[in-house]
């Protein structure tokens, strides 16, 4: 019984504070949040007494909304601002989308007053699709309009129109035709390439790696890099890799020599009391335990070491005018290590994670040339960073 109660509780504390929350959004003006929160809790048992508040609060919540949108739109009319059109459009669909989620869940009863819930829903059919229309001749134009410029930021502006436009009317006039025009006018073109001012060569395949953009993913919605001109374009920006300064380390071998030793398991023996007899178990079996023993080696370790640490600087140029826009340091360091040991004694006596190194040999250092190109492999992930977090235009 006592669960019983709690449980009914529990229900009752829910209930008040989805009312509540309810209440709330309608007294703050939040008239579509709450009309949502109460179909929510009228999708089951509509009818139940303790669901009658909820059934008040939507009629009350619709009768306000649509009040609210309608003086909106006559206000909208009488301005007679096309550049509110999309205002007016988008109402019109709140206003239908609205009745929309009502409708599902009708009809409502007021128990107390013997009366069904009263939604006055109206035909928006022909505003909709009148202000629609008005919208789409209005972006049109706009667009048409914005693309007479020289100006690429125009010509983002009517793709973005146009685009909204095949969105709401798709296939409207050439709409398509215009924004491949202003998707093509509104880029911007960057040139990039490379300066070697070291004293040594840059290996062929990294020049190309770095400048292999397909693998970058770095071209935008607006922006779009390529690593050699190409005929008849007109580049913005240029953006230079220089190359000041590597550096790659001597060839080391390092030696150490160390000692280890270790208290390992190695096998069982017989348990042997303060006596020295053998210790037996409550079925005269004899007792064994681990026989462990105390094992060294020493070990003898070679440390291959060999590094590369490139220093470039990425300057970004406005092509127009010839002038430096932005400049970015870029480090990138490339390591290249080997590690082996052999050993006289009982390997066992050295750290289990250390065994791997008894498996290797010595190997061939890599080449400068080797060196600086799997340096590039991270100048490459430091390049896209830059780009990435530094267009050229905001």
């Amino acid at each position: 019984m006592k669960k019983i109660t709690l449980l009914f509780s529990f229900f009752i504390i829910i209930i008040s504070c989805g009312l509540k929350q309810t209440r709330n959004f309608l007294s703050s003006g939040n008239y579509d949040q709450a009309i949502d929160n109460a179909i929510s809790n009228l999708r089951t048992n509509k009818d139940k007494k303790s669901k009658q508040d909820y059934v008040y609060l939507i009629e009350e919540a619709f009768a306000k909304a649509k009040e609210r949108d309608l003086n909106a739109i006559n206000l909208l009319v009488k301005d007679a601002n096309p550049a509110k059109l999309e205002k007016m459009y988008n109402t019109y669909l709140q206003l239908n989308q609205r009745q929309e989620k009502i409708k599902p869940i009708l009809p409502l009863k007021l128990l107390r007053e013997g009366r069904n819930a009263i939604f006055p829903f109206e035909n928006y059919n022909d505003q909709i699709i009148d202000s629609k229309n008005a919208l789409a001749a209005y972006l049109y134009a706009n667009a048409k309009k914005l693309m007479i410029t020289s100006d690429k930021m125009n010509f983002r502006q009517a793709f973005d129109d146009l685009e909204y436009l095949n969105q709401i009317n798709p296939n409207y006039k050439n709409v398509l035709q215009l924004m491949d025009e202003a998707k093509f006018k509104g880029l911007d073109f960057v040139w990039v390439y490379t300066k070697n001012e070291t004293n040594m060569i840059i290996p062929v395949r990294l020049q190309n790696d770095l400048l292999d953009f397909s693998t970058l993913g770095i071209n935008d919605r607006w922006t779009v890099y390529h690593s050699s001109k190409q005929k008849g374009t007109n580049y913005d920006y240029g953006m230079i890799i220089n190359f000041r300064q590597i550096f790659i380390s001597p060839e080391q071998i390092k030696e150490r020599e160390f000692a280890k030793e270790r208290i390992i398991k190695d096998g069982f023996k017989k348990l042997i009391d303060a006596n020295g007899k053998e210790v037996v178990d409550e079925k005269g079996k004899v007792v064994l335990v681990d026989n462990l023993r105390t094992v060294t080696a020493s070990i003898y370790e070679f440390r291959q070491f060999k590094s590369c640490q490139i220093t470039a600087k990425i300057d970004y140029t406005n092509l127009r005018n010839n002038q430096l826009l932005k400049t970015f340091p870029l480090t990138s360091e490339y390591v290249f290590e080997n590690i082996y040991a052999t050993y006289q004694g009982d390997r066992r006596a050295s750290d289990d994670n250390y065994f791997s190194y008894f498996d290797r040999t010595s190997v061939q250092f890599p080449d400068s040339e080797q060196m600086v190109y799997d340096t590039g492999e991270d100048l490459k992930a430091k390049l896209k960073g830059i780009i990435s977090q530094n267009r050229f235009r905001n």
